[in-house]
């Protein structure tokens, strides 16, 4: 399939496919870089140890290079002896072993697209995955290719932290006003995992001793009025250590641990070896100036990025197609992580909530692609939910089915197989089922089918025989350009209670009251013995299986679940179906709200973070997300207000009561704490959406007295969502008490954009304010993520092109940011007309327009949805 917009852009943009994969030429067994930097250039002189692999030329990728000088055995050469193009440096004849040096000279001060080495703020700084380092110097920039680096990093004295990966093996000045290092790093790894900074921060120092008696240097860099924000950080990536250690066996290898925070970076973070370089929102918190979320966000980025040094880098990719195979398996990690900084019902919601919201709508719409894609244009526009959430789920499945002590076997045994070897995902799944002696390899078509599948089921008791019967069958959206979707292994957890007491119904001799099914057939049926009385069935406990469930349950079942489920996760999931028909099919919500005034009082005085999370509704994007054509995004707001008010109205005199007794207190970063704060601020909604009288006033006093931002944004939230008499002085207030804390003003900023009426004129006048930064990507997607959350304004013409004009203005800039925000309007095509036409014509006017990859790809992609 050409997904290229026209043949031209065809010539500029070739399809590459996962079938025309083959084994480098050329392997490089060492690499000695030395980068010069000054203030107007940077010199970066490269010699590599190269070794023949296979027949053919030896070929070297780079962009955006100006080539000095090449060598090839101690020797220049003439320009006669190897040809040059804008990616390519190929030395002609080139013997099967050689040295190759090149000089090259690249400018970071100017680089904007942030990939390479680029200057932020007052800092050099490397993102190389997945194709950056050609935009250093030339080498065979592919996964595959692993070498030992040594890094000599020269720089003025002005920027005195010169940090590279592995180990400080040499440092000294140069005259007077220059200094170096030099590093080794002992350990083979690909080019995208090349990283080096050059920068004036404070270091904040720890250390950890492995099990094998091994201490580590730990260090995190930062700006010296942030590095208090950094304890957070620290403490997650002790305890990321300690836990990798107990439930995979994992030691870290290296002497020491960087961490580097950088405020101008497309990605969260970046696992780059032994010196992982972050997104400033993934490394600063505190209680000030942090919410809730962001603080935990920290701590599970961190792990991610730690859980990578086994699951990545140690073992990494055979080539960009099996980017969810590090991906995903080390997703699922630190999502089971993360089951330790709150209750696992919770991180359960949590993890599916995202996955719905993002993963299923992308499945949904015209970016809709397997895990592991079988082609692509541009590789940095698969860094996507699919191939991360949709892959860790796919881990998910198989761990399950195995169970703890066999999954531990299994990862053991690829732990064990394939250190220090770039691998594919038949090697995961090769290694698991010869670890664990489970044969899985029936789970491989769920990384090459793309969709969500369908899972349709319908139960019948018999009394008489005491026998419920259950018939599951599963069904999958064929994909255009893909084959006919086979069957896939879906494990369905499930119970059964009693519809009369609620009580557990037992499934086996052995006092199990859970079980999975495996539903690897388009249709199954599934009998169960001696169930003394009619059960009503819980299915897909935990979320077992990334699918879209269509059972047939009554109305007042789902009630049932909210109230008597064991399970926190189902408990919200049928509430959750529940909502889905209220709001997609126009089904009376009175079982519901009777079940929810019944149920979040309970909840509430045991947990009260799952209680808040029992009052998430779908938000209007995840409602447009499941309306496949005449999508009118007024109707969905009209419908959702209308349960909200509901809601509000039916359990006015709890949101009153509640949020008494939940009084601002002493700040704790604990999953109670952060339950306690979370309810409150859910309550306080409610009760300013019901007019429970003085709600404005507690909000904004709950504004002024609060001990964190949580407290003070969920407050002023409501305040400016409901136009309080005081809400212009309160953001004036947040403004300047914030006003030097860039990831404060990112939610300042985003607050004002997620604004339910927020119009585009608001939107544009907050993109035209002195603070908007269109070279920090953190503050474009503070207005452009939250503007999404607002359909009615989005879905316009308007505002689609305001979508589409800041698409052109960062295809040159920063392509990856410009495709991304371009993605914003994938499901144009859904919508009612007249809006249908008049959103493809402002994204139609694009073509032409664009250039890079990334965003050519994106266009192209939306325009054949259509």
């Amino acid at each position: 399939m050409n997904i290229a917009v026209n043949p031209d852009d065809h010539a500029v943009h070739p399809t590459i496919y996962l079938k025309d994969y083959q084994p480098p030429v050329f392997g490089v067994s060492t690499i000695d870089l030395d980068i010069r930097i000054h203030e107007t250039e940077t010199l970066v002189v490269s010699t590599l140890e190269m070794q023949r692999l296979h027949a053919g030329e030896l070929v070297l990728l780079g962009r955006d290079l100006e080539l000095l000088n090449v060598q090839l055995n101690g020797s220049d050469l003439a320009p006669s002896s190897y040809s040059l193009d804008k990616e390519t440096l190929t030395i002609l004849n080139a013997p099967d072993q050689c040295t190759v040096k090149t000089e090259v000279r690249i400018h970071p001060e100017n680089n904007t697209q942030l990939e390479g080495l680029y200057k932020s703020g007052g800092m050099y700084c490397t993102q190389n995955e997945p194709e950056g380092f050609r935009k250093i110097t030339f080498f065979p920039d592919r996964p595959d290719v692993l070498a030992v680096y040594t890094t000599r990093l020269e720089a003025d004295n002005q920027y005195p932290t010169l940090l590279a990966n592995g180990n400080l093996i040499e440092a000294g000045q140069v005259g007077g006003d220059r200094h170096y290092t030099i590093w080794q790093d002992p350990t083979k790894k690909p080019s995208y995992l090349f990283a080096c900074v050059a920068g004036d921060l404070a270091v904040l120092k720890d250390s950890f001793t492995t099990m094998e008696g091994k201490p580590v240097a730990l260090e995190i860099y930062t700006e010296e009025k942030d590095i208090e924000k950094c304890h957070v950080a620290m403490q997650a990536l002790k305890d990321s250590m300690l836990w990798d250690e107990e439930h995979y066996g994992r030691a870290y290898d290296l002497d020491n641990y960087m961490i580097v925070a950088v405020s101008q970076f497309n990605m969260g973070a970046m696992e780059n070896k032994g010196l992982n370089i972050f997104n400033t929102s993934c490394v600063l918190s505190s209680p000030e100036t942090s919410t809730d979320a962001s603080n935990f966000y920290v701590k599970s980025t961190i792990a991610h990025e730690y859980f990578h040094n086994w699951t990545g880098n140690r073992i990494t990719c055979r080539d960009w197609f099996q980017l969810c195979l590090k991906e995903g398996f080390t997703v699922f990690r630190d999502q089971s992580f993360s089951d330790t900084l709150q209750s696992p019902a919770v991180q359960r919601i949590d993890d599916v909530s995202s996955l719905k919201s993002a993963q299923f709508a992308e499945d949904a719409g015209p970016l809709s692609h397997p895990p592991r894609p079988d082609h692509f244009v541009e590789i940095n526009n698969f860094y996507t939910a699919t191939v991360y959430d949709k892959g860790a789920e796919i881990v998910r499945m198989m761990a399950t089915l195995l169970g703890e002590e066999n999954f531990r076997l299994g990862t053991d045994e690829y732990f064990r197989r394939h250190d220090g070897e770039a691998v594919t995902v038949e090697d995961l799944i090769g290694s698991l089922s010869d670890g664990s002696g489970t044969d899985l390899w029936n789970f491989l078509p769920w990384y090459s089918q793309p969709g969500t599948p369908v899972v349709t089921g319908q139960g019948i008791y018999d009394a008489e025989t005491r026998r419920y019967t259950l018939t599951l069958s599963q069904s999958i959206p064929k994909k255009p350009n893909y084959p006919a979707p086979q069957p896939l292994p879906i494990p369905v957890k499930i119970a059964l209670f009693n519809q009369q007491t609620g009580q557990p119904l037992l499934l086996d001799a052995q006092g199990e009251t859970e079980t999975v099914l495996m539903l690897n057939q388009s249709k199954q049926v599934f009998v169960f013995e001696h169930i003394s009385s009619q059960p009503i069935v819980s299915l897909l406990r935990d979320f077992s299986a990334p699918v879209l469930l269509n059972f047939d349950y009554q109305d007042q079942e789902l009630a049932f679940l909210m109230q008597y489920e064991t399970n926190g996760f189902n408990q919200w999931q049928a509430a959750q179906q529940l909502l889905e028909r209220i709001l997609l099919q126009g089904h009376d919500a009175s079982a519901y709200l009777e079940a929810l005034l019944v149920t979040l009082p309970k909840v509430a005085s045991v947990d009260p973070l799952l209680a808040s999370r029992l009052l998430d509704i779908p938000t209007e994007t995840f409602i447009a997300s499941r309306i496949d054509s005449n999508y009118d995004p007024v109707a969905v707001r009209s419908t959702r207000e209308t349960l909200m008010n509901a809601i509000a109205a039916e359990l006015k005199d709890f949101w009153s009561a509640s949020y008494a007794a939940l009084p601002i207190v002493p700040y704790a970063d604990t999953s109670e704490a952060m339950g306690q704060r979370a309810l409150r601020n859910a309550v306080l909604a409610f009760a300013s959406r019901a007019g429970v009288a003085d709600a404005l006033t507690h909000a904004s006093q709950q504004y002024d007295a609060a001990v964190c931002m949580t407290e003070r944004l969920g407050a002023l939230r409501q305040l400016v969502n409901y136009d309080a008499v005081d809400h212009d002085a309160k953001l004036a207030d947040f403004y300047q008490r914030f006003e030097n804390e860039a990831l404060a003003i990112d939610l300042w900023f985003g607050l004002q954009a997620s604004k339910p009426n927020a119009t585009i004129g608001e939107i544009t006048r907050l993109s035209q304010h002195p603070q908007f930064d269109l070279n920090t990507p953190n503050r474009v997607r503070s207005i452009t993520g939250n503007f999404a959350t607002n359909p009615v304004a989005v879905w316009t013409t308007e505002g689609a092109q305001f979508y589409v004009n800041l698409a052109k203005t960062l295809d040159a800039k920063n392509p990856i940011l410009g495709s991304r925000i371009l993605q914003v309007l994938s499901r144009w095509y859904t919508l009612k007309e007249p809006l249908r036409t008049q959103v493809k014509a402002v994204i139609d006017g694009l073509q032409g327009q664009v250039t890079s990859s990334s965003v050519v790809e994106t266009l192209a992609n939306l325009q054949k949805a259509g």
